[in-house]
């Protein structure tokens, strides 16, 4: 038996992250933490982090749902996680926790990269902002080493993007740098087609959600024969049910989904989706969205279950501040696990 309990926490970003919905500078965060009526040094921690203005469950009451949920997890916890599908957030939080508490490691599964034995390959992240800032992070993560780069657009003028991009072909093939690009559906389904056409130019690996989400139509006939590869992200945010999984695949036949546990139905709905994406034809992999190294982890730890071969978006944990340092380090392009590391006082962090 355990009792539950949650602690928010504010965390500060080294600098400005901008995205789609604006520009974070701080993230709330909540932790569910398992512990032992007998033994307080039994114990685990999940995350739940919803996105402001865009996770399904981003709405005001969220506290009282967790600490609901959590009184409801004392008493049954089986039949907790089948009700949780429409907050994603707070399902992957009471997934995590529970595997956390069952296992007593951050080895939360037992892979090679568990075992420091294998690295995560993943893309460099390259954060909107104006011309000579994205510029700057571009040559940055290329000194680093990484081999596939992903930057975010739609921010600033179009024929500025198409300029970095070109300054990155100018020094470097495909073969040597794997090119993402993620609109967060900044185009409009009449100007979309034109600017893939431009953007394949610059032989990109895919480009994530050109329109805004909702436009299934619009999105099915960009994906039915476009000039490079369509990644599906905010378009898969609140379907949370598996026959309007199937329904969305089977409309829309994009060539990649993306899948961020705190947004897609935690652990088990991202599995749920891969799966069907699998049946279908349609390639995947898995993205971090925000979290601290607590939920880093547990994302990196499951997806290396997976055994991927694509880049994943891991590692925006380092993204903070104030974070609590765990055993996860970037090493050229993949994030790996040292399991000879100390594993750091979670609870006394989280009561900092």
């Amino acid at each position: 038996m355990f009792k539950t309990e949650v602690i928010h926490k504010q965390l500060h970003f080294k600098q400005p992250a901008g995205t789609s919905r604006g520009v974070y500078t701080t993230r709330n965060v909540w932790y569910i933490v398992l512990t032992d009526t007998e033994n307080p040094h039994h114990y685990g921690i999940g995350e739940c982090a919803p996105l402001p203005a865009l996770s399904c469950d981003d709405v005001p009451e969220y506290e009282s749902i967790l600490k609901d949920t959590c009184r409801q997890l004392e008493k049954n916890a089986d039949t907790v996680l089948e009700n949780l599908k429409n907050f994603p957030s707070i399902r992957f939080g009471v997934e995590t926790a529970l595997t956390h508490y069952q296992t007593q490691s951050l080895q939360l599964w037992h892979t090679p990269f568990s075992q420091g034995k294998e690295g995560i390959p993943i893309n460099g992240l390259i954060w909107m902002g104006n011309f000579d800032e994205m510029y700057q992070r571009i040559e940055d993560k290329m000194r680093q080493g990484f081999r596939c780069i992903k930057l975010k657009i739609g921010a600033i003028d179009f024929d500025k993007e198409l300029e970095l991009l070109a300054h990155i072909r100018k020094h470097f093939t495909p073969e040597q740098i794997e090119l993402r690009v993620d609109a967060n559906g900044a185009f409009s389904p009449s100007d979309a087609l034109e600017k893939l056409k431009q953007l394949s130019e610059y032989q990109l690996h895919s480009i994530e959600q050109p329109i805004r989400a909702g436009q299934w139509k619009e999105m099915a006939k960009l994906c039915d024969n476009p000039p490079f590869p369509i990644a599906l992200d905010e378009e898969l945010i609140g379907i949370n049910h598996l026959s309007q999984k199937i329904e969305l695949l089977d409309t829309i036949r994009p060539q990649y989904i993306i899948l961020k546990p705190s947004l897609h139905g935690g652990i088990s709905g991202s599995k749920e989706w891969i799966d069907l994406a699998t049946e279908r034809g349609i390639g995947s992999w898995v993205t971090s969205a925000l979290e601290s190294n607590i939920g880093l982890n547990a994302i990196a730890q499951w997806t290396a279950t997976l055994q991927p071969t694509l880049p994943q978006g891991l590692g925006t944990g380092l993204l903070f501040t104030d974070n609590i340092d765990y055993p996860l380090h970037i090493e050229g392009d993949c994030l790996w696990y040292h399991p000879e590391e100390n594993e750091p006082d979670i609870l006394k962090w989280l009561r900092s």
